[in-house]
């Protein structure tokens, strides 16, 4: 134990070795102010936890532009898929989840997992607050509400990055739970299977208690069955999938955008019939090219860096029905002659999901859970439990929104054609750049075919591929869902400064 945790030291020693200031934190230590304990104290506080999602902080003794929890969760969940190209070789992290090159030293990781964990503590500090006081009103418990939606929130998405999917492994190891301010810093991590037990217990104490919504911006108790069906939709639950997902349907306060309106969804998001979460992004939060999370997939030129790009796997899996209005999201780079161009030989195309806000490029408020998402939900489950017809209807709904009228299953499965595989393909097609492609494949036990050209392809050039040859062929062109790689690395400063979290293979 003693070597492998000195050589842990050494390779993140070699990592760091630029910085002038090394400081390594456990989950824990992170500190939070005192609380003034009436609602405008306690909003204000629980409005610092929320605006963790997007603002750049202080990590490891500076402030690093790319270090933004929202901007590294979509890159580690969404580079690792194939819905995304790698344009060139990069020494920004993001490039180890498109290489599967994982690190436990790599920046982005050691960051995501330190403001998870600031976040949670804030949110366990707001709880501790809020539960002390003699007697609790509407808009208090609206507030404690939200904090246990966040703290499951947190936990969640960190044990989809670290932990292996439910479905594949539920007593394998997953994350460190922080539910109180009293824990020992030094604690092992729960099993992926208590991970899951305590984010449902908190999301349904969360949906029990907001009665008060404060916008779109904020968690609902709507907010919260939606993540409820997404959890247990992962946990392969899928009767209650369906419970939560009616309740956010028939709550009858979202309605899908439509083939009209659906261009503008994702630069109105706030606005939107079809969100129920989003985190709110201001002018002020708009960080151009350097830290937004639209930079690497757009650019006009001057705005972003773009380099990264919608895969040919996935426009491939669109280039069927060139009516689909989800076309728009996905924008060509052309030439003067009007051809597409290359960026060493792959075709530009940029993702624009992320932009467009008050007509900016970089701006955009990123949705969490929106409409569709929850009948997709729904769909899969009843997939999985053989009510074949309701699950095309699910699928009907958005298809008839998106410009797909022609081609409606009308309760009908194609000759040859499995359920689930329509639903996890409309799926990808609607959530496309979502932070859900990954989950959606390794839950389900399958493989992630990269098998086209892109710099995932570690070490080779565009000339040394022959794609005609099986995946297996190359490195990272066919990821299984039993790779080790599917998650990533405990950052090394969990390991050095807690010796009870072991880390993944």
């Amino acid at each position: 134990m003693k070597k492998k945790l000195f050589a842990l030291f050494m390779l993140f020693m070699a990592a760091t070795s630029s910085c002038k200031k090394l400081e390594v934190n456990p989950s824990d230590a992170i500190s939070t102010g005192t609380l003034v304990t009436t609602n405008d104290g306690l909003t204000n506080a629980l409005n610092g936890a929320y605006a963790l999602f997007k603002d750049h902080i202080e990590f490891n003794g500076s402030v690093d532009n790319n270090n933004m929890y929202l901007r590294q969760f979509y890159q580690l969940s969404d580079f690792a898929s194939d819905d995304i190209t790698c344009g060139q070789i990069t020494e920004d992290p993001l490039f180890n989840s498109f290489t599967l090159g994982h690190s436990p030293s790599q920046a982005n990781t050691r960051y995501f997992w330190y403001v998870s964990y600031k976040m949670i503590t804030g949110v366990n500090t707001v709880i501790e607050a809020i539960e002390k006081l003699p007697e609790q009103d509407a808009k208090t418990k609206q507030l404690l509400g939200e904090c246990y939606f966040l703290r499951a929130f947190c936990h969640f998405n960190l044990v989809r990055l670290f932990g292996q999917p439910y479905s594949i492994a539920p007593e394998s190891p997953g994350i460190i739970l922080r539910t109180n301010l009293t824990d020992e810093g030094q604690k092992a991590r729960s099993s992926v299977s208590e991970v899951y037990a305590s984010v449902l217990a908190d999301t349904e104490q969360a949906a029990s208690l907001m009665t008060q919504p404060r916008g779109v911006q904020y968690a609902s108790a709507e907010a919260a069955w939606s993540l409820l069906a997404r959890v247990n939709l992962y946990k392969e639950d899928n009767a209650k999938a369906i419970e939560y997902a009616n309740k956010v349907i028939n709550s009858g306060k979202y309605t899908l955008m439509t083939k009209a309106s659906y261009p503008s969804l994702f630069a109105n998001a706030a606005t939107s019939p079809e969100t129920i979460f989003c985190v709110a992004f201001t002018a002020a939060d708009d960080y151009g090219k350097f830290g937004s999370i639209a930079s690497m997939i757009y650019s006009d030129g001057n705005s972003g860096w773009g380099e990264e790009f919608a895969s040919s796997s996935l426009r491939a899996a669109m280039a069927s029905r060139p009516e689909d209005v989800r076309w728009s999201y996905i924008v060509p780079a052309k030439d003067e002659s009007g051809a597409v161009m290359k960026k060493n030989g792959i075709e530009m195309y940029y993702i624009t999901k992320f932009s467009f806000q008050n007509g900016q490029p970089n701006l955009s408020s990123p949705i969490m859970f929106r409409l569709a998402e929850i009948y997709l939900i729904r769909a899969e489950a009843e997939a999985k439990t053989g009510a074949t017809a309701a699950a095309l209807d699910d699928l009907d709904m958005i298809r008839k929104n998106r410009g797909l009228e022609a081609a409606l299953y009308n309760k009908t499965l194609p000759d040859g054609a499995n359920v689930l595989d329509l639903v996890l393909a409309e799926k990808r097609i609607e959530m496309a750049f979502e932070g859900h492609r990954t989950y959606d494949v390794f839950r389900n036990k399958r493989s992630l075919n990269k098998a086209y050209w892109g710099y995932h392809i570690l070490g080779l050039k565009e000339t040394d591929i022959d794609l005609s040859k099986t995946p297996s062929g190359y490195q990272n062109l066919s990821v299984p869902y039993t790779s080790p790689r599917i998650i990533y690395y405990l950052p090394v400063d969990e390991i050095l400064s807690n010796p009870k979290a072991i880390q993944n293979q």
